[in-house]
């Protein structure tokens, strides 16, 4: 029997946006096995200059990522999507270990399988640094916020 991650595609906007929401909650979670429960066993990633395949390498970057970047919130918005394919943008921010806020903006090309797991993800990411008092992500987005465009700066 299949894993199925509802919704499947094909997307529509409705679905694409739910997809779009369910990512951007496991994310926030910061647990690298549940984020890789939505990706094929033999998921392809690229991630700035990281190429990774599998869910065990996803758990591996996931692992590392969520240590050197504390405090991690995320924010993810539709940009368009069509038949099993979807991208976003999107913003996160968080601090190193000498205590350095940053934001990183990026945008993600996402590719589903029948099933709705997500095999193939390219993500290109650029960080800023911010002073704290410049934060405006502060942990998962509320329930009345989904859906919502985030604004660039």
């Amino acid at each position: 029997m299949s894993e199925e991650r509802p919704p499947l595609p094909p997307f529509t906007r409705e679905t694409a946006l739910k997809k779009v929401q369910a990512a951007e909650d496991a994310w926030n979670t910061r647990d690298p096995r549940r984020v890789a429960s939505a990706y094929t066993p033999d998921s392809v990633w690229r991630n700035r200059d990281t190429f990774v395949r599998g869910r065990e390498e996803i758990v591996a970057f996931l692992t590392g990522k969520w240590e050197r970047e504390q405090d991690y919130a995320l924010r993810k918005n539709l940009w368009t999507y069509t038949g099993n394919r979807i991208a976003v943008r999107f913003q996160y921010e968080w601090h190193d270990q000498a205590g350095q806020w940053w934001r990183s903006y990026g945008n993600e090309l996402w590719e589903f399988d029948e099933h709705g797991l997500m095999s193939r993800r390219e993500a290109s990411i650029n960080d800023v640094a911010i002073p704290e008092g410049e934060r405006r992500i502060r942990g998962p987005r509320p329930a009345e916020e989904h859906g919502a465009e985030f604004p660039l700066r």
